[in-house]
């Protein structure tokens, strides 16, 4: 594996920050407090997890999708129909309340995790993928998995 840029391990940490957040304010009722006073109550606890992590899935299919543009002709149609499943997932399985909801978004970004190693496989994606989004996941999964918890 290639060593992950920069600016893309950055931004990749970045994106992980609203899954924390949400972490820390179920954690913090005054950090909570100052989040709702502050900016509003779809900033806190479970509900920025899974508003964020359905949008986080859309923007991943949307990164597949550019993937798969720069397969060859047969392979690209195979790419763009595999790239709109996080989106869907996201649309179709959040649901049902907090916890139907979180586990769903679990579930969608070990599958896209999935998606992101067939992409790899295929030599579609940059060298040093797999790396980051191996760890971007993880912290994301574990982010959502304690927002079940607590």
């Amino acid at each position: 594996m290639s060593r992950i840029p920069r600016s893309a391990l950055i931004l990749g940490l970045a994106g992980v920050l609203p899954f924390v957040w949400g972490v820390l304010t179920m954690v913090s009722p005054a950090l909570a407090e100052w989040t709702i006073a502050a900016i509003g109550p779809r900033f806190v606890g479970p509900y920025v997890q899974l508003f964020y992590g359905a949008v986080i899935l859309s923007f991943m299919s949307g990164v597949l999708w550019g993937f798969a543009a720069r397969a060859p002709q047969g392979q690209a149609a195979t790419g763009y129909a595999v790239s709109v499943i996080p989106a869907l997932w996201a649309f179709f399985m959040t649901g049902g309340g907090p916890q139907a909801a979180g586990l769903a978004l679990v579930a969608g970004f070990v599958g896209l995790l999935g998606l992101d190693a067939l992409f790899a496989r295929w030599g579609l994606a940059p060298p040093w993928w797999m790396a980051l989004r191996i760890l971007l996941t993880a912290l994301v999964v574990l982010c959502l998995g304690l927002g079940l918890l607590l």
